[in-house]
């Protein structure tokens, strides 16, 4: 790759494939830059829950928009997208490459795609709603719109429409820059197992009391009350759940995710998917960097 306008290399992928160690790897390979593509890492003292890449973690590399808001602070996917572009202008002009790591595929597809927002629009990911109930709103604003309830991207990017009061069917797709998007993945059962063995480990780094020092602002902050690792202690805490429910709840809620990323990734993007190697991960690297190479 030429240091100047390559490729944006973009990683996409569930929790716990080894995206930030990837990024990392080829940050250093490529003198690059990199912008998480997560929509809870951008937020301040959220770090055991959302798998926040530690400063050690980070090794030395320059990341953006990470701990740049307040939790109580509202930070919407127009504000991302913005930040990105302008922060892809930067990054360019300082002849650096650049990498966009993370799994909150509709932040990532608003920043690199054409996608048009108005000055105040909010956008949300509706984490907290079923299928089924944003099918239901959406039926309740206009009963002839033809959705299936199972497309939840769809359903998602139509009921932002109707809540920001933008025309219905509008959708542009056109990429905005020359990107080569880098999916991780791995066998279901054992994407399932390492999801579990991810939050157990979560809770043995101090997820608890994480979230305790933070129950303060669960009346004053969405991400608190919408975030996987974060939303499923608010009962906890008025005593309606006990520690062993919240810690299965997030491991469910975990793995559901990662099944609406794989589906939002295959439809919405083209994504070049590569298979793990968990007991020897510097040959996936290579595998990788071969890939690039071309």
């Amino acid at each position: 790759m030429s240091k100047k306008n390559s490729d944006i290399i973009v990683i996409v992928g569930p929790t716990g494939v080894g995206k930030t160690k990837l990024s990392i790897e080829l940050a250093k390979l490529y003198d690059a830059e990199i912008i998480n593509g997560d929509s809870v890492s951008i937020y301040k003292n959220l770090n055991i829950g959302s798998a926040k890449p530690t400063i050690e973690e980070q090794e030395g590399i320059i990341h953006h928009l990470i701990d740049i808001k307040e939790i109580y602070e509202d930070y919407s996917i127009y504000d991302y997208q913005k930040d990105v572009r302008n922060i892809i202008r930067d990054i360019r002009s300082r002849n650096k490459n650049i990498i966009i790591v993370g799994g909150s595929g509709l932040y990532l597809k608003a920043a690199l795609y054409d996608y048009e927002f108005n000055d105040g629009t909010t956008y949300n990911n509706y984490d907290e709603l079923s299928n089924e109930e944003i099918y239901n709103k959406i039926k309740d604003y206009d009963s002839n719109i033809d959705i299936h309830p199972n497309n939840r991207v769809r359903l998602v990017r139509t009921l932002n429409k109707i809540d920001n009061n933008e025309e219905l069917g509008k959708n542009k797709s056109k990429l905005l820059y020359n990107i080569k998007t880098i999916g991780l993945t791995t066998e279901r059962d054992i994407l399932y197992e390492r999801i579990n063995l991810r939050v157990d480990k979560m809770m043995e780094e101090g997820l608890l009391e994480e979230v305790e020092s933070l129950k303060d602002y669960y009346n004053k902050s969405r991400v608190l009350n919408t975030a996987i690792g974060y939303k499923e202690f608010y009962d906890y805490f008025y005593n309606k759940k006990d520690l062993y429910t919240v810690i299965n709840e997030i491991k469910q809620n975990s793995r559901r995710y990662a099944k609406r990323q794989y589906t939002f990734f295959n439809h919405q993007m083209d994504v070049n998917w590569f298979n793990v190697n968990f007991n020897n991960f510097d040959e996936t690297i290579k595998i990788i960097e071969e890939f690039l190479k071309k």
